[in-house]
């Protein structure tokens, strides 16, 4: 419901909300995979080339579109054709940066949620994307696949430059890498925040008032 976001680039901005809110339908319309009710949809400032502009950002919403009965490589070779993704050492590079190279024959069936999740992105990284848009990437994981996918996305954004835009409700677990945040109820934009303004706002803290400070010190 007129919805305008600024995702700036080279961070790493947190789109949260209740659940609900309309996080995924953004990020749906955003990949071309819904259409708006009426009127105007624009990337990059730009409405009369939605698909060009796509081509500039990778998604994976909602979970990794994969194949259980395939291995890692295989679902990204694949996926590589699909997406017209030229550099065959494209492959073994995604595979390297998320820690799925030894992972040889096994099936992605076979895979544990966090190793799926990564797979999920290695395929979003194969196009070079300049934004990366994650829908809820850290649902579900236990402790320990939470810190993988936590780290990933920190080294993906200071390592390579790829802007990001993550959704999730566990605003704890966000906070350890966003910069910015957009804060989104019944689909409209409440509020667009930096981190640090943001966790002030949030703080708990009790206040005393007295008139004879000296003596309370």
């Amino acid at each position: 419901d007129d919805f305008s976001l600024e995702v700036k680039k080279g961070h790493i901005c947190g789109l949260i909300g209740p659940n609900g809110a309309g996080k995924t339908t953004i990020m749906k319309m955003m990949a071309g995979l819904t259409l708006p009710d009426n009127g105007e949809m624009s990337l990059w400032g730009d409405s009369t080339n939605l698909d060009k502009n796509r081509k500039r950002m990778s998604f994976m919403i909602e979970s990794p579109i994969i194949d259980p009965e395939m291995t890692a490589r295989q679902n990204l070779t694949y996926l590589r054709y699909v997406r017209g993704v030229a550099d065959n050492n494209k492959i073994d590079e995604v595979l390297e940066f998320t820690g799925l190279s030894d992972t040889g024959k096994k099936k992605a069936k076979n895979f544990s949620l966090g190793m799926k999740q990564r797979l999920g992105i290695a395929i979003a990284m194969l196009g070079n994307p300049e934004l990366l848009v994650l829908d809820e990437p850290i649902n579900g994981l236990d402790p320990e696949g939470i810190k993988e996918i936590r780290d990933l996305l920190l080294r993906l954004n200071r390592e390579q430059g790829v802007t990001i835009l993550v959704s999730s409700h566990l605003l704890d677990e966000l906070a350890k890498i966003t910069t910015r945040y957009g804060i989104i109820n019944n689909g409209r934009l409440v509020e667009e925040t930096t981190a640090t303004e943001l966790m002030q706002n949030c703080q708990h803290k009790l206040q005393v008032l007295t008139d004879q400070p000296k003596q309370a010190e």
